[in-house]
């Protein structure tokens, strides 16, 4: 099934024609890494505090860069950058632009990626940030009453799998969860999944990730923790927003988890975005329904997490 390509909002179509439409599989996807990793990497705002710190994770140590403007705002924000399970790293852009501009410290995972290291390593190291966070908010100067947890992509997928497992487990009382187009859904079986030429993020190249990231295909029997939608239940879990373009591969399994954390007594803010695929925020900022996206989400970390901007 094809997607209609003039749904793409006018703004965000100049870069796709320079964009490479390629899929990622097993075969590609070292050489990809490499490629990634040779890019230059993100600029960081003028006069942003930036620092890195390792965290004990009982295997082994947990890279998590922190970026903050200024004296410690008492707000957090765990991150967990995006990638596809398979890409990025913890000197993230979006991290520093949220730094920036709200005035939460970030603190920002370098969690190892699949295939190397798939499913559940990359969610036991943020739940092991997160412990760190937590039990050492004194001396983080964090006040615990004020941290959230969010991410992109793969990062909201993971955001959603640790809210989960925090709600399960730790029990840490988490003011709020940021989902930004989240990877929820392993199987793909909602209608905006069904699209196979979505731009950014294709059926196929995702199928391959998450084939990658759970080290085979589970289907129906994936870990809730690695895809969120398989959960039985949310109640419980952190005030939630969620937000996704209208031409995502991801629109309706986000539209489904919104309604289901609602059903579930969440409060829940969704947003849709009309004309935006996939990362388009990224790919194009200045664009009117990039300043949308990107403006509403900040407003709703501030309003959860009071911070003054």
């Amino acid at each position: 099934m094809l997607l209609d390509l003039n749904r793409i909002d006018p703004e965000l179509k100049p870069i796709l024609e320079i964009v490479p439409d390629r899929v990622i599989t097993r075969a590609n996807v070292a050489a990809l890494k490499l490629e990634s990793e040779q890019q230059t990497k993100p600029m960081s705002p003028e006069g942003l505090n930036e620092t890195c710190v390792q965290v004990n994770s009982g295997q082994g140590v947990v890279d998590v860069y922190v970026f903050s403007r200024g004296a410690p705002a008492g707000a957090a924000l765990l991150w967990m950058h995006g990638g596809g399970y398979l890409f990025g790293s913890g000197d993230d852009h979006v991290a520093k632009m949220i730094a920036d501009k709200t005035g939460l410290t970030v603190y920002s995972v370098d969690y190892k990626l699949a295939p190397e290291y798939p499913f559940p390593t990359a969610l036991e190291e943020c739940e092991c940030v997160l412990n760190w966070l937590m039990d050492d908010a004194s001396n983080l100067e964090v006040d615990r009453t004020r941290v959230g947890i969010g991410g992109v992509s793969a990062g909201g997928g993971l955001t959603a799998g640790l809210a989960l497992k925090n709600r399960d487990g730790s029990a840490h009382n988490l003011a709020f969860q940021l989902l930004l187009y989240p990877m929820l859904d392993n199987l793909h079986e909602l209608p905006s999944a069904k699209f196979t030429n979505t731009p950014i993020w294709d059926r196929a190249s995702s199928l391959n990730a998450w084939e990658m990231y759970l080290e085979g295909t589970p289907g129906e029997m994936a870990s809730p923790y690695a895809a969120a939608i398989r959960a039985e239940s949310l109640q419980g879990l952190p005030p939630t927003y969620i937000c996704v373009g209208s031409e995502d591969l991801f629109r309706d399994e986000c539209l489904a988890y919104a309604n289901r954390l609602l059903a579930d007594d969440v409060p829940t803010e969704y947003a849709l975005f009309p004309g935006m695929y996939h990362g388009g925020d990224l790919f194009v900022p200045d664009a009117k329904v990039s300043k949308r996206l990107t403006e509403g989400y900040l407003r709703a970390l501030v309003d959860a997490l009071y911070v003054s901007r």
